[in-house]
Protein backbone atom coordinates (compact mmCIF):
# COMPACT_ATOMS: atom_id res chain seq x y z
CA UNK A 1 0.00 0.00 0.00
CA UNK A 2 1.70 3.32 -1.14
CA UNK A 3 1.53 6.10 0.35
CA UNK A 4 -0.54 7.97 -2.04
CA UNK A 5 -2.98 5.78 -1.93
CA UNK A 6 -3.18 6.36 2.08
CA UNK A 7 -3.12 10.14 1.24
CA UNK A 8 -6.01 9.82 -0.86
CA UNK A 9 -8.11 7.99 1.26
CA UNK A 10 -7.38 9.95 3.80
CA UNK A 11 -8.52 13.42 1.65
CA UNK A 12 -11.26 11.10 0.87
CA UNK A 13 -12.26 10.30 3.95
CA UNK A 14 -11.84 13.78 5.37
CA UNK A 15 -13.94 15.87 2.77
CA UNK A 16 -16.77 13.05 3.08
CA UNK A 17 -16.51 13.68 6.86
CA UNK A 18 -17.53 17.23 6.43
CA UNK A 19 -19.82 17.46 3.86
CA UNK A 20 -22.14 14.38 5.59
CA UNK A 21 -21.74 16.46 8.68
CA UNK A 22 -22.26 20.14 7.39
CA UNK A 23 -25.35 18.56 5.43
CA UNK A 24 -26.67 16.96 8.87
CA UNK A 25 -26.69 20.12 10.87
CA UNK A 26 -28.25 21.88 7.35
CA UNK A 27 -30.93 19.10 7.05
CA UNK A 28 -32.46 19.96 10.49
CA UNK A 29 -32.50 23.52 9.31
CA UNK A 30 -34.22 22.48 5.63
CA UNK A 31 -36.56 20.27 7.47
CA UNK A 32 -37.61 23.18 10.09
CA UNK A 33 -38.28 25.03 6.63
CA UNK A 34 -40.02 22.74 4.76
CA UNK A 35 -42.05 22.08 7.85
CA UNK A 36 -42.98 26.00 7.92
CA UNK A 37 -43.87 26.03 4.29
CA UNK A 38 -46.12 23.14 4.26
CA UNK A 39 -48.25 24.72 7.53
CA UNK A 40 -47.77 28.09 6.57
CA UNK A 41 -45.61 29.75 8.96
CA UNK A 42 -42.22 31.36 8.81
CA UNK A 43 -40.08 28.63 10.50
CA UNK A 44 -36.18 30.02 11.58
CA UNK A 45 -35.03 32.89 10.63
CA UNK A 46 -33.61 35.06 13.42
CA UNK A 47 -30.14 33.81 13.60
CA UNK A 48 -27.82 34.86 10.81
CA UNK A 49 -29.81 35.39 7.27
CA UNK A 50 -32.78 33.59 6.38
CA UNK A 51 -31.77 31.99 10.09
CA UNK A 52 -28.96 30.08 7.81
CA UNK A 53 -26.68 30.62 11.53
CA UNK A 54 -29.22 28.52 13.35
CA UNK A 55 -27.59 24.79 13.06
CA UNK A 56 -23.81 26.50 14.40
CA UNK A 57 -26.48 27.68 17.44
CA UNK A 58 -28.09 25.14 18.02
CA UNK A 59 -24.99 23.27 18.08
CA UNK A 60 -23.09 25.05 20.14
CA UNK A 61 -25.96 25.16 22.49
CA UNK A 62 -25.85 21.54 22.87
CA UNK A 63 -22.12 20.99 23.36
CA UNK A 64 -22.92 23.16 26.36
CA UNK A 65 -25.49 21.61 27.85
CA UNK A 66 -25.61 19.77 30.96
CA UNK A 67 -25.02 16.01 30.41
CA UNK A 68 -27.67 14.00 32.56
CA UNK A 69 -26.96 10.17 33.50
CA UNK A 70 -30.24 8.51 35.30
CA UNK A 71 -29.47 7.29 38.53
CA UNK A 72 -30.32 3.60 37.97
CA UNK A 73 -29.13 3.59 34.11
CA UNK A 74 -26.48 1.13 33.29
CA UNK A 75 -23.41 3.68 32.56
CA UNK A 76 -21.25 2.18 30.46
CA UNK A 77 -24.03 1.32 28.23
CA UNK A 78 -25.73 4.36 28.33
CA UNK A 79 -23.02 5.95 27.26
CA UNK A 80 -21.88 3.71 24.79
CA UNK A 81 -25.04 3.62 22.59
CA UNK A 82 -25.26 6.69 20.96
CA UNK A 83 -21.97 5.67 19.30
CA UNK A 84 -22.92 2.42 18.32
CA UNK A 85 -25.79 3.98 15.99
CA UNK A 86 -23.74 7.03 14.88
CA UNK A 87 -19.94 4.35 13.72
CA UNK A 88 -21.73 2.43 11.59
CA UNK A 89 -23.86 5.12 10.13
CA UNK A 90 -20.63 7.06 8.99
CA UNK A 91 -18.69 3.66 7.77
CA UNK A 92 -21.58 2.72 5.46
CA UNK A 93 -20.82 6.03 3.96
CA UNK A 94 -17.60 4.39 2.23
CA UNK A 95 -18.70 2.14 -0.25
CA UNK A 96 -21.34 4.89 -2.05
CA UNK A 97 -20.11 6.17 -5.44
CA UNK A 98 -21.46 10.00 -5.89
CA UNK A 99 -19.37 9.95 -9.56
CA UNK A 100 -17.49 8.10 -12.06
CA UNK A 101 -13.80 9.20 -11.78
CA UNK A 102 -12.33 12.58 -12.74
CA UNK A 103 -8.76 13.45 -13.39
CA UNK A 104 -6.70 16.00 -11.54
CA UNK A 105 -3.02 17.38 -11.63
CA UNK A 106 -2.30 13.98 -14.04
CA UNK A 107 -4.23 11.70 -11.63
CA UNK A 108 -7.85 9.34 -12.14
CA UNK A 109 -9.39 9.49 -8.96
CA UNK A 110 -12.36 7.54 -8.47
CA UNK A 111 -15.42 9.37 -6.82
CA UNK A 112 -16.10 7.02 -4.12
CA UNK A 113 -13.63 6.45 -0.97
CA UNK A 114 -13.14 2.65 -1.52
CA UNK A 115 -14.17 0.09 -3.96
CA UNK A 116 -15.68 -3.36 -2.75
CA UNK A 117 -17.07 -5.95 -5.18
CA UNK A 118 -19.62 -6.37 -2.20
CA UNK A 119 -20.40 -2.88 -1.64
CA UNK A 120 -24.28 -3.95 -1.29
CA UNK A 121 -23.44 -6.57 1.57
CA UNK A 122 -21.02 -4.25 3.17
CA UNK A 123 -23.75 -2.15 3.24
CA UNK A 124 -26.59 -4.27 5.03
CA UNK A 125 -24.03 -5.64 7.38
CA UNK A 126 -23.55 -2.07 8.80
CA UNK A 127 -27.06 -0.80 8.50
CA UNK A 128 -28.54 -3.43 10.80
CA UNK A 129 -26.09 -2.81 13.34
CA UNK A 130 -27.16 0.28 14.06
CA UNK A 131 -30.29 -0.73 15.73
CA UNK A 132 -27.91 -1.80 18.65
CA UNK A 133 -27.65 1.49 19.52
CA UNK A 134 -30.99 2.22 19.48
CA UNK A 135 -31.99 -1.10 21.80
CA UNK A 136 -29.17 -0.51 23.97
CA UNK A 137 -29.53 2.58 24.88
CA UNK A 138 -33.42 2.09 25.62
CA UNK A 139 -32.43 -0.25 27.36
CA UNK A 140 -29.92 1.12 29.41
CA UNK A 141 -31.65 4.02 30.20
CA UNK A 142 -33.68 2.16 33.03
CA UNK A 143 -37.22 4.31 31.77
CA UNK A 144 -40.07 1.74 30.23
CA UNK A 145 -40.43 4.32 27.58
CA UNK A 146 -37.58 4.30 26.30
CA UNK A 147 -37.32 0.50 26.85
CA UNK A 148 -40.89 0.15 24.66
CA UNK A 149 -38.75 2.81 21.81
CA UNK A 150 -35.82 -0.22 21.33
CA UNK A 151 -38.00 -2.70 21.58
CA UNK A 152 -39.96 -1.28 18.82
CA UNK A 153 -37.16 -0.22 16.74
CA UNK A 154 -35.90 -3.65 16.58
CA UNK A 155 -39.13 -5.38 15.52
CA UNK A 156 -39.79 -2.89 13.14
CA UNK A 157 -36.22 -3.08 11.77
CA UNK A 158 -36.68 -7.14 11.52
CA UNK A 159 -40.12 -6.54 9.87
CA UNK A 160 -38.90 -3.74 7.06
CA UNK A 161 -35.86 -4.75 6.12
CA UNK A 162 -36.93 -8.45 4.42
CA UNK A 163 -39.02 -6.20 2.21
CA UNK A 164 -35.89 -3.67 1.60
CA UNK A 165 -33.77 -6.11 0.78
CA UNK A 166 -36.34 -8.30 -1.34
CA UNK A 167 -36.39 -4.72 -3.36
CA UNK A 168 -32.72 -5.36 -3.78
CA UNK A 169 -32.99 -8.87 -5.20
CA UNK A 170 -34.71 -7.94 -8.45
CA UNK A 171 -32.11 -4.93 -9.10
CA UNK A 172 -29.78 -7.79 -8.52
CA UNK A 173 -30.85 -10.51 -10.84
CA UNK A 174 -30.99 -7.47 -13.78
CA UNK A 175 -27.43 -6.56 -13.18
CA UNK A 176 -26.04 -9.54 -11.56
CA UNK A 177 -23.28 -7.82 -9.46
CA UNK A 178 -23.08 -6.82 -5.77
CA UNK A 179 -20.99 -3.89 -7.32
CA UNK A 180 -22.56 -0.49 -6.56
CA UNK A 181 -20.37 1.28 -9.37
CA UNK A 182 -21.12 -1.50 -11.57
CA UNK A 183 -24.87 -1.26 -11.18
CA UNK A 184 -24.56 2.00 -11.92
CA UNK A 185 -22.81 1.95 -14.99
CA UNK A 186 -25.13 -0.70 -16.26
CA UNK A 187 -27.40 2.63 -15.93
CA UNK A 188 -26.24 5.01 -18.47
CA UNK A 189 -27.38 5.97 -22.08
CA UNK A 190 -30.75 5.90 -23.28
CA UNK A 191 -33.62 3.92 -24.41
CA UNK A 192 -35.27 4.59 -27.48
CA UNK A 193 -33.03 7.93 -27.73
CA UNK A 194 -35.05 9.89 -24.58
CA UNK A 195 -35.32 7.67 -21.77
CA UNK A 196 -32.96 7.25 -19.54
CA UNK A 197 -32.11 3.40 -18.48
CA UNK A 198 -32.32 4.12 -14.87
CA UNK A 199 -33.50 0.69 -12.72
CA UNK A 200 -36.85 2.56 -11.94
CA UNK A 201 -37.85 2.63 -15.86
CA UNK A 202 -37.61 -0.48 -16.33
CA UNK A 203 -41.64 -1.04 -15.91
CA UNK A 204 -43.11 -3.08 -14.04
CA UNK A 205 -40.47 -4.21 -11.74
CA UNK A 206 -37.85 -1.46 -11.65
CA UNK A 207 -40.92 0.79 -10.94
CA UNK A 208 -42.35 -1.31 -8.01
CA UNK A 209 -39.04 -2.24 -6.53
CA UNK A 210 -37.75 1.39 -6.25
CA UNK A 211 -41.76 2.36 -4.40
CA UNK A 212 -40.71 -1.25 -2.59
CA UNK A 213 -37.52 0.18 -1.58
CA UNK A 214 -38.28 3.75 -0.48
CA UNK A 215 -41.11 2.52 2.02
CA UNK A 216 -39.40 0.35 3.34
CA UNK A 217 -36.41 2.82 3.93
CA UNK A 218 -38.19 5.64 5.67
CA UNK A 219 -39.45 2.51 8.03
CA UNK A 220 -35.85 1.43 8.52
CA UNK A 221 -34.83 5.36 9.27
CA UNK A 222 -37.41 5.98 11.40
CA UNK A 223 -38.97 8.23 9.45
CA UNK A 224 -43.19 9.45 9.72
CA UNK A 225 -45.29 7.79 9.42
CA UNK A 226 -42.68 5.14 10.73
CA UNK A 227 -41.59 6.42 13.38
CA UNK A 228 -43.21 4.44 16.32
CA UNK A 229 -40.08 4.05 18.02
CA UNK A 230 -39.87 7.28 19.10
CA UNK A 231 -43.38 8.33 19.38
CA UNK A 232 -43.89 11.20 21.08
CA UNK A 233 -47.90 11.30 22.16
CA UNK A 234 -47.02 7.89 23.31
CA UNK A 235 -43.60 7.04 24.50
CA UNK A 236 -42.43 10.82 25.07
CA UNK A 237 -39.70 10.33 23.26
CA UNK A 238 -38.70 6.78 22.87
CA UNK A 239 -35.58 5.26 23.13
CA UNK A 240 -33.87 8.38 23.84
CA UNK A 241 -36.24 9.91 26.28
CA UNK A 242 -33.24 10.22 29.29
CA UNK A 243 -30.81 11.14 26.76
CA UNK A 244 -29.48 15.03 27.01
CA UNK A 245 -26.35 17.28 25.62
CA UNK A 246 -24.14 15.38 22.92
CA UNK A 247 -25.29 12.24 23.30
CA UNK A 248 -28.98 13.31 22.12
CA UNK A 249 -27.33 14.80 19.11
CA UNK A 250 -25.90 12.14 18.09
CA UNK A 251 -28.91 9.82 17.66
CA UNK A 252 -30.39 12.96 15.60
CA UNK A 253 -27.19 12.72 14.04
CA UNK A 254 -27.53 8.57 13.11
CA UNK A 255 -31.11 9.13 11.95
CA UNK A 256 -29.97 11.97 9.53
CA UNK A 257 -27.25 10.11 8.46
CA UNK A 258 -29.09 6.45 7.91
CA UNK A 259 -31.39 8.96 5.47
CA UNK A 260 -28.53 10.68 3.33
CA UNK A 261 -27.08 6.67 3.16
CA UNK A 262 -30.67 5.29 2.40
CA UNK A 263 -31.48 7.88 -0.34
CA UNK A 264 -27.98 7.88 -1.99
CA UNK A 265 -28.40 3.91 -1.97
CA UNK A 266 -31.95 4.41 -4.01
CA UNK A 267 -30.39 6.81 -6.09
CA UNK A 268 -27.40 4.15 -7.72
CA UNK A 269 -30.11 1.25 -7.49
CA UNK A 270 -32.75 3.12 -9.41
CA UNK A 271 -31.92 6.78 -10.55
CA UNK A 272 -28.78 5.68 -12.30
CA UNK A 273 -26.78 6.97 -9.99
CA UNK A 274 -24.37 9.83 -11.20
CA UNK A 275 -25.02 9.32 -14.68
CA UNK A 276 -27.17 12.16 -16.65
CA UNK A 277 -26.79 14.38 -20.08
CA UNK A 278 -23.03 15.62 -20.31
CA UNK A 279 -21.64 13.08 -18.04
CA UNK A 280 -19.33 11.42 -20.59
CA UNK A 281 -17.59 15.25 -21.47
CA UNK A 282 -17.56 16.10 -18.17
CA UNK A 283 -17.25 13.66 -15.38
CA UNK A 284 -17.60 16.31 -12.04
CA UNK A 285 -21.20 16.75 -13.50
CA UNK A 286 -21.97 13.20 -12.25
CA UNK A 287 -21.53 14.57 -8.73
CA UNK A 288 -24.16 17.17 -9.21
CA UNK A 289 -26.45 14.70 -10.48
CA UNK A 290 -25.98 12.10 -8.04
CA UNK A 291 -26.81 15.02 -5.12
CA UNK A 292 -29.57 16.43 -6.87
CA UNK A 293 -31.44 13.25 -7.06
CA UNK A 294 -30.34 12.59 -3.41
CA UNK A 295 -31.94 15.89 -2.19
CA UNK A 296 -35.40 15.23 -4.25
CA UNK A 297 -35.43 12.36 -1.96
CA UNK A 298 -34.86 13.91 1.08
CA UNK A 299 -37.48 16.60 0.34
CA UNK A 300 -39.90 13.91 -0.57
CA UNK A 301 -39.46 12.01 2.47
CA UNK A 302 -40.18 15.49 4.27
CA UNK A 303 -42.91 16.08 2.61
CA UNK A 304 -44.29 12.48 3.71
CA UNK A 305 -43.50 13.17 6.80
CA UNK A 306 -45.37 16.26 7.28
CA UNK A 307 -48.88 15.52 5.38
CA UNK A 308 -49.02 11.45 6.55
CA UNK A 309 -49.77 10.59 10.00
CA UNK A 310 -48.21 8.16 11.97
CA UNK A 311 -49.13 4.47 11.77
CA UNK A 312 -50.46 2.51 15.20
CA UNK A 313 -48.21 -0.09 15.85
CA UNK A 314 -50.56 -3.07 14.67
CA UNK A 315 -50.66 -0.92 11.38
CA UNK A 316 -46.70 -0.87 11.43
CA UNK A 317 -46.99 -4.26 11.87
CA UNK A 318 -49.85 -5.14 9.04
CA UNK A 319 -48.72 -3.22 6.34
CA UNK A 320 -45.25 -4.46 6.56
CA UNK A 321 -45.78 -8.19 6.94
CA UNK A 322 -49.21 -8.71 4.93
CA UNK A 323 -48.81 -5.75 2.45
CA UNK A 324 -44.83 -5.15 1.50
CA UNK A 325 -43.44 -8.26 1.74
CA UNK A 326 -45.49 -10.57 -0.66
CA UNK A 327 -45.78 -7.51 -2.99
CA UNK A 328 -41.37 -7.67 -2.73
CA UNK A 329 -41.70 -11.39 -2.93
CA UNK A 330 -44.02 -10.85 -6.43
CA UNK A 331 -41.63 -8.16 -7.46
CA UNK A 332 -38.23 -11.16 -7.22
CA UNK A 333 -40.79 -12.97 -8.94
CA UNK A 334 -41.58 -11.42 -11.80
CA UNK A 335 -38.14 -9.71 -12.15
CA UNK A 336 -36.74 -13.39 -12.25
CA UNK A 337 -39.40 -14.25 -14.81
CA UNK A 338 -39.00 -11.32 -17.24
CA UNK A 339 -35.10 -11.75 -16.98
CA UNK A 340 -35.06 -15.30 -17.83
CA UNK A 341 -37.56 -15.06 -20.82
CA UNK A 342 -35.51 -12.29 -22.19
CA UNK A 343 -32.08 -13.35 -22.14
Amino acid sequence: MTTNLLLEWAIKIAILLGVVLTAVAYLTLLERKVMSWIQLRVGPNRVGPWGLLQPAADGLKMIFKEDIIPLNANKWLYIVAPALGLVPALMALIVIPFGDHITLFGRTIPLHVTHMDVGLLYLFALTSLGVYGIVLGGWASNSKYSLMGGLRSSAQMISYELALGLAIVSVLIWAGSLDLSKIAELQAGYKWGFIPRWNVFRVPFGTFGFIIFYIAALAETNRTPFDLPEADSELVAGYHTEYSAMKFVMFQMSEYINLITSTSVSTTLFLGGWNGPGVERFPILGVGYFLAKVLTLILIAMWIRFTVPRFRYDQLMRFGWKFLMPAAIFNVILTATFVLLIR
